[in-house]
């Protein structure tokens, strides 16, 4: 297998995996030069129960995977209905489909031999990066903004990583870490620039496939910066190019209206992420006034028919109290996903079987 490498996405420049970068000296984001092998379930590992059985298909560089892996991976698909499917991406070790990509990025954290890492969230991703750092033997400081729940920053906190409450926004935060992170201080684990993670965020769609032995005719997504979203085009890219699919799913991105610069953007015909000033939004999980790699999640979106919806806050409570009285009780971000292909089942938009990610454990929110 050839040696993956990062590449600019703005000016093509070429660098080694091993680089302490998170991002191009011209700004840019780095995407991965990785070509998987032909997916083919006769090459997952059977024996390993976690993403890691997928490894044939994935850039690691070694097997410090070993010493990282909690079990995260394999979450259930149940059948909501006849035509609806949800996959329990909280069933993980921080009870949110972030351990995805945070398991293969200390992975390669500790294959580079770094021992101390640094990253801001929302709390999910910041929570998953906390944890496996902790299993990792790594030191780990996380930058939320204020207002994130008390619950993620408790969690956060019990792996014994330090948490920085900066008093700014989601965006403010961001930049205040990646300013930390320009001083060498630590390794910036990025879960939006290190292309590693889109490494584990794409295991999602294996498993489905695997599991269900197809893919549903409709995938819906929450969309902020994108990490899921990005990884199940990364999939469905492998799976297509191995004949595996008769027709690719259609991909529902999910954001909140008072936090909606790719459904702006998409509306608009613009190739990058509208200028949107955030309100508050109950779903902190999507509330991502600029996402760093927009621009690509909207090329994505126009080259495979995807759709864009935007779900009100008066849609998410209701929606998460529905789920709570099938046996699901998920957070916000999770319930607004749930409240938006409600609302285009309604209106008759939908067609097909569709399967959603319940993505965080509703403990990990404010009950309101």
């Amino acid at each position: 297998m050839k040696k993956p490498v990062f590449r600019c996405a703005e000016c093509g420049r070429e660098v080694d995996v091993d680089t302490r970068m998170y991002r191009c000296d011209c700004g840019g984001a780095f995407e991965l030069q990785f070509e998987a092998p032909a997916f083919d379930l006769e090459k997952v590992d059977r024996a390993e129960w976690s993403l890691f059985r997928y490894r044939s298909f994935m850039p690691l560089l070694d097997d410090s995977w070993r010493g990282v892996t909690m079990g995260e991976g394999m979450t259930p698909v149940i059948r909501l209905d006849d035509n609806t499917w949800v996959k329990l991406d909280y069933a993980m070790p921080t009870l949110s489909f972030k351990d995805r990509g945070a398991a293969v990025v200390i992975a390669l954290c500790k294959s580079l031999g770094i021992r101390r890492v640094i990253q801001d969230s929302s709390g999910n991703a910041g929570n998953s990066v906390a944890a496996y750092a902790a299993r990792a033997g790594m030191e780990c400081e996380i930058f939320v903004p204020r207002g994130t729940s008390p619950a993620k920053i408790d969690m956060i906190r019990s792996y014994g990583a330090r948490v920085e409450v900066f008093d700014g926004t989601r965006n403010e935060t961001a930049e205040a870490c990646r300013a930390k992170a320009r001083t060498g201080a630590a390794y910036y684990a990025s879960h939006v620039f290190n292309p590693f993670f889109y490494q584990g965020t794409k295991t999602y769609v294996y498993e489905l496939f695997e599991q269900m032995g197809r893919l549903p005719d409709n995938l819906f997504v929450p969309v902020g910066n994108g990490t899921l979203y990005l990884g199940v085009h990364l999939a469905l890219d492998e799976l297509e190019k191995a004949g595996l699919l008769s027709r690719r799913p259609t991909v529902w991105a999910v954001q909140s209206e008072n936090c909606a610069p790719i459904l702006r953007a998409f509306e608009e015909g613009k190739d990058s992420p509208a200028d949107v000033t955030p309100a508050p939004t109950m779903a902190e999980g999507i509330a991502i006034g600029k996402p760093v790699r927009g621009t690509r999640i909207l090329q994505l979106m126009r080259k495979h028919g995807d759709r864009v919806v935007g779900i009100p806050e008066k849609g998410i409570l209701p929606a998460r109290q529905a789920l709570a009285e099938r046996g699901f009780f998920v957070e916000h971000t999770t319930a607004a996903t749930y409240a938006a292909y409600l609302a285009c089942q309604k209106a008759g938009l939908v067609q097909g079987q569709s399967l959603l990610p319940l993505c965080g454990a509703g403990l990990k929110s404010q009950g309101k």
